[in-house]
């Protein structure tokens, strides 16, 4: 009679280990992100809160908010949870400038950390799809420039966040970059997921 033994579940094992592996750059890509955030001198690229849609509607108009895609109220949520805990981790915040589109000022002015100025150079590079390249250049002089005090917010859209960093963030998430570097291109130092 022969004995059947049974094996390890090496489906779910697996499964953990391999999340555990993916886990852990991200907490560390985190932790470098606030430690950065907190010495200051460095940038906060943040993509604005949950806007539900791609684009803006037919016959949408900058001057005109209801005519554009805007925050949902998640995305307004998000990005007042983004502020408070800006503020819990006593991070100083220096300059706060935003792309001219309503669902970014929105968000800036939802995480409250200072006046919001709103910056041409980060409009929406999806919808002026044809200025992408020197809506780029734009934002890298500007963000090249930054040296402090403290860190220089940037409330913008996913596309120009993925032409100046190679990464497309979600709705409120930070990517913390290091700007001035002898070539004046941006280091990539980490990203924050709205919470």
């Amino acid at each position: 009679m022969s004995v059947l033994r049974a094996r390890p579940a090496r489906g779910p094992l697996l499964a953990l280990l391999a999340w555990l592996a993916l886990a852990a750059p991200t907490r560390a890509d985190e932790a470098a992100a606030w430690a950065a955030l907190r010495q200051g001198g460095v940038v906060a690229l943040m993509r604005h809160g949950e806007a539900p849609g791609v684009g803006d509607p037919p016959g949408w108009r900058l001057s005109d908010c209801p005519s554009q895609r805007n925050l949902s109220e998640r995305g307004r949520a998000e990005a007042r949870a983004v502020g408070a805990r800006l503020r819990s981790e006593g991070i100083a915040i220096g300059r706060v400038v935003s792309s001219p589109w309503c669902r970014c000022l929105d968000t800036a002015t939802l995480v409250d950390a200072g006046a919001v100025e709103v910056e041409p150079t980060f409009a929406n590079a999806f919808v002026l799809s044809e200025q992408r390249a020197a809506l780029r250049e734009g934002g890298r002089a500007l963000l090249g420039r930054w040296r402090g005090p403290g860190v220089l917010l940037v409330v913008t859209h996913g596309e120009n966040i993925a032409a100046l960093t190679g990464t497309s963030p979600a709705p409120a998430e930070i990517v913390v970059v290091a700007a001035g570097g002898d070539d004046g291109a941006l280091r990539v130092i980490g990203s924050i997921a709205a919470r």
